[in-house]
């Protein structure tokens, strides 16, 4: 069974815990939807036109 050879530092400790923190302060980044125009998250659905990859998903709620 592997045993680290030294005690893990606080600092080290906690530099690895705040990598999650850092990440989740980014901003998401925002593609166009090539149909309507409106800016939304890549790889998903267009809420607004209901379209995907130039294809209608959903009907359109308009």
């Amino acid at each position: 069974m592997a045993v680290p050879k030294r005690k893990t530092s606080k600092w080290r400790r906690n530099q690895r815990r705040a990598q999650s923190f850092f990440s989740r302060l980014k901003s998401p980044s925002l593609s166009e939807c090539p149909e309507c125009g409106e800016r939304i998250l890549p790889h998903r659905v267009c809420p607004y036109c209901g379209s995907y990859k130039g294809r209608e998903i959903l009907p359109e709620t308009k």
